[in-house]
């Protein structure tokens, strides 16, 4: 059986990705569009135009239908749009790479500043991420509301766990595959993390708030959900053997990660900050036995117990 796929004329695309690039600057500039107008402006059919909006262009960006016109949500802004798709895309393999070293980030941005189309691409990169495409539009309202330090309301379902929030949102970030909102209670600014999917109904308020550098911090230096911002960072040291020094010296646990000592058969001790136990005690156990916690002690006691407790 031979299966024919029969692809679009190159023209074709190009008149569609010009007509929605000019449908988005023309609603990020603030105007109010009739299906119909734009049928006759782009001499397509209504349909077309329909399709646009509703199979591409509704799950992109934050647009709405108000007595047969579509806009844009009040408050949010396109700082950048010359083609939807190439723009989208772009920006999505840009981010992806901050998080791979400097070098490569580098590397990968010089080259995505060069991309060409390739029939095959000989490179595979396995991320095992939560799939957060069905959530395009709250990711938007969001990142408009972080960039502009705007405090949203929101409805948060997670599990049997129901709540009305009202929070100051400040990164959308990934830990192990999951997608979650870090976010700092309105009332009390404590500090809370929000599973991204379970976020509904997400409004932006006029009220503005403002972030310490230190919490900024805080975030960049984070290992995994458990960090927290009511203790302050303290020093683990944990001790490497060769075979877990030699992937963990490539791809470190966080940023503050330093060698303090090496020794000649390839093992080597590193210092690195937490501000919660639980950072560093799922990394040693998924690592074990090749890393042991040389201090704080009562950290590596802890993970015998959980040892015990498991072996009964």
């Amino acid at each position: 059986m031979i299966l024919k796929i029969t692809m679009p004329y190159k023209h074709d695309y190009d008149k569609t990705l010009r007509r929605l690039n000019t449908i988005i600057v023309r609603l990020n500039n603030g105007e109010s569009l009739s299906v119909k107008d734009l049928a006759e402006e782009f001499n397509v059919s209504i349909r077309t135009i329909q399709r646009d909006f509703n199979d591409k262009l509704v799950s992109l960006y934050p647009i709405y239908q108000d007595k047969r016109k579509w806009k844009m949500q009040d408050g949010y802004k396109i700082e950048k749009a010359t083609s939807v798709e190439d723009t989208i895309v772009l920006d999505i393999l840009e981010k992806m790479t901050d998080g791979l070293g400097s070098k490569f980030s580098t590397k990968a941005k010089k080259m995505l500043s060069k991309i060409k189309n390739e029939r095959d691409n000989p490179i595979y990169a396995k991320l095992n991420m939560e799939d957060i495409s069905d959530h395009i539009n709250d990711i938007a309202i969001l990142e408009n509301a972080i960039n502009n330090k705007h405090i949203i309301t929101a409805t948060y379902d997670y599990v049997e766990y129901k709540q009305k929030l009202k929070v100051k949102p400040l990164k959308i970030v990934n830990y192990e595959g999951i997608w979650y909102l870090i976010a700092l209670n309105a009332k009390n600014d404590k500090l809370r993390k929000y599973h991204l999917k379970s976020i509904d109904n997400i409004k932006i308020l006029d009220t503005v708030f403002s972030t310490k550098k230190e919490l900024e911090e805080l975030l960049e230096n984070s290992i995994n959900l458990w960090f927290n911002d009511e203790t302050e960072p303290y020093e683990v040291i944990l001790f490497l053997n060769k075979h877990a020094a030699k992937t963990l010296k490539r791809r470190p646990i966080s940023k503050s990660q330093r060698v303090i000592t090496e020794y000649k058969d390839g093992s080597c001790d590193i210092s690195l900050q937490i501000t919660h136990e639980r950072e560093i005690i799922s990394i040693v156990q998924y690592w074990m036995p090749h890393i042991k916690i040389v201090s704080p002690q009562w950290i590596h006691e802890r993970i015998l117990g959980h040892i015990n407790v498991f072996l009964k």
